[in-house]
């Protein structure tokens, strides 16, 4: 007996003390996991959330302060009780949330190792077998120092795994075990591999047959069944594989943005999974930081699971620079154990994050399309322009949308018109990306388009404004002058709003070599495949001539009007 207590003692202090340190190591984690069990689809007790921290805290300190009691015998009754009492209610909650399916990862081990619930339940029970040793052996269980030293080592390990707890809460874990570690590729990280195991799934249908109810399982595929349509259950018989990076995503109400700021070069992400619940001091450090990252060439982005008009009222109250997207609260849970925190990107690959506490210490040095000298009020108010150009344009411009619209691009183009006349076209250098985009807008949606495209070109040429939006106005311009357009950027509808209406790219001066010049100008896609994104995959690329055109349109076919209302 005297041989399987100390056993015993050394895999349950063991076990007690890497579990807690798991945990320990990302006692926020570890809260969300309670949090699961708080809800009301498990335990059904929503008044504990907001003390979830807290008891995370609690609960990992005493497993791990109670692990080391046990390997060094300090006061072994109160810890072998006190080591069953937990052991017990931990054996009772995964029985409880594997019986009832209620929970797919116990959070044992953290993100460590992920455990089903029906694993972790006979983990505990072997657990309380080895702790049931430790009861009835408790004589056995004798200090392994004497009473002076095994104190000042019991008061080590309290002491050790509170500091620890509190330097991890206001840093970050020191262990990553997540998918958004550094060294981790995001985009990657969502890939499904084509030889990828799918998941087994079994149906049971019952239909009403004759007054009586029946079932029928299938794999999925409907029964053929005389009978009327009662319901349907569904059980996993064998899971699929599950991509490590779920729900992520940078969207706006609009679009999915994903995939392209992935693929930026350097991109710097501030995350808040809730602003409201954003710590003050953080965001104000998050200002600093990420003006010295646009100053120094970086993409910056905030993402943040908070409606529109909060991520509005924080950039105006902190005065960022930034815009934020949006994106599953859970996922940027996940992704850093801060609000805000911040991360460094090299086309979705993780470089470096840190705290807010620690913002200051992200690493930024200055690119080679560095602009130390922005204007942040410049800035800021072509910000705002950006906003109201698009206000309405998002709903779609019906007649009375059109006419407040109208007003609005009116006023844009009087602001902008003035900063041409201090600055030159308000570019990169001045004002940053993507704001250098939008003196580009409001002058797209006037009639001042060749007054101001010569500026474009000179814009464009020096890098203050992508090639491509020089290439999208001047086709703009030479489709409304009834010319063939240059690089095949526009697009057309034939006998707009009858029945016989039909999509076409506007007519191209080279059409032999446009794909080229498309290329030399920054395009990535051939016409074609520009007409295929345009219109869908169904479109085929037809080479009209101005002629061809004119003989199947009856109106005036370079009036913009068409353009701008479709």
């Amino acid at each position: 007996m005297k041989y399987l207590v100390h056993i015993c003692r050394i895999l349950v202090g063991g076990l007690f003390i890497f579990s807690g340190m798991i945990k320990l190591n990302d006692p926020l984690g570890f809260s969300y996991k309670l949090q699961e069990y708080f809800s009301s689809d498990v335990l059904n007790l929503p008044f504990l959330d907001p003390y979830a921290l807290g008891i995370s805290v609690f609960v990992v300190v005493l497993e791990v302060v109670l692990g080391v009691f046990l390997l060094i015998g300090y006061k072994r009754k109160f810890t072998v009780y006190m080591l069953l009492a937990m052991i017990v209610f931990f054996t009772f909650l995964t029985f409880y949330a594997a019986y009832f399916e209620v929970v797919k990862d116990c959070g044992c081990f953290g993100d460590f190792l992920k455990l089903k619930p029906w694993e972790s339940f006979n983990k505990d029970l072997i657990l309380l077998i080895l702790t049931l040793v430790l009861v009835f052996g408790i004589k056995h269980i004798k200090p392994l120092f004497g009473k002076f030293p095994t104190t000042i080592l019991a008061l080590l390990g309290f002491i050790g795994s509170l500091w620890f707890g509190y330097h991890v809460l206001m840093h970050l874990p020191t262990w990553d075990f997540r998918a958004y570690k550094v060294g981790a590729n995001i985009a990657d990280g969502m890939v499904v591999p084509e030889n990828a195991p799918k998941a087994v799934q079994e149906f049971t249908w019952t239909f009403n047959v004759g007054g009586e109810n029946l079932e029928f399982v299938t794999d999925g595929s409907y029964p053929t069944v005389d009978g009327e349509y009662v319901g349907v259950e569904t059980e996993i018989i064998e899971e699929g594989y599950d991509p490590p990076v779920k729900d992520f995503s940078i969207e706006t109400d609009e679009e999915d943005l994903t995939a392209k700021f992935l693929a930026e070069d350097h991109l710097v992400m501030v995350v808040s999974y809730s602003l409201e619940k954003a710590n003050e001091e953080g965001l104000k450090k998050m200002k600093k930081v990420t003006d010295k990252a646009i100053e120094n060439g970086y993409t910056v982005i905030g993402l943040s699971a908070s409606g529109t008009e909060t991520k509005q009222y924080i950039k105006e109250t902190y005065n960022l620079n930034f815009d934020f997207y949006l994106c599953d609260e859970k996922a940027l849970k996940t992704v850093i154990r801060s609000n805000p925190g911040i991360l460094k990107l090299e086309k979705g690959t993780v470089i470096q994050k840190e705290h807010f506490n620690d913002a200051e210490d992200l690493e930024l040095p200055a690119l080679e399309n560095a602009t130390p000298n922005l204007d942040f009020t410049l800035k800021k108010q072509l910000d705002s322009i950006m906003v109201l150009d698009q206000k309405y344009r998002k709903t779609g411009l019906n007649n009375e949308n059109f006419k407040f619209q109208n007003k609005i691009d009116s006023t844009n183009l009087v602001f902008v018109k003035a900063i041409f006349d201090k600055h030159g076209y308000p570019g990169k250098s001045l004002v940053g990306k993507p704001t250098n985009l939008t003196a580009w807008y409001v002058i797209q949606h006037s009639w001042e388009i060749p007054k101001y495209l010569p500026k474009m070109k000179e814009a464009g040429k020096k890098g203050e404004l992508p090639f491509t939006n020089v290439a999208m106005m001047e086709d703009r311009y030479l489709m409304e002058q009834g010319k063939k357009q240059i690089y095949g950027t526009q697009g057309f509808v034939l006998n707009y709003g009858k029945e016989n209406a039909t999509d076409i790219i506007w007519p191209i001066e080279d059409i032999e070599n446009v794909n080229k010049i498309r290329k030399e100008a920054g395009y990535n896609n051939t016409v074609e495949e520009s007409g295929k994104g345009m219109y869908g995959d169904n479109f085929i690329f037809k080479d009209y001539s101005l002629d061809e055109i004119k003989k199947i349109e009856k109106v005036n076919y370079w009036m913009i009007n068409l353009l701008k209302n479709k």
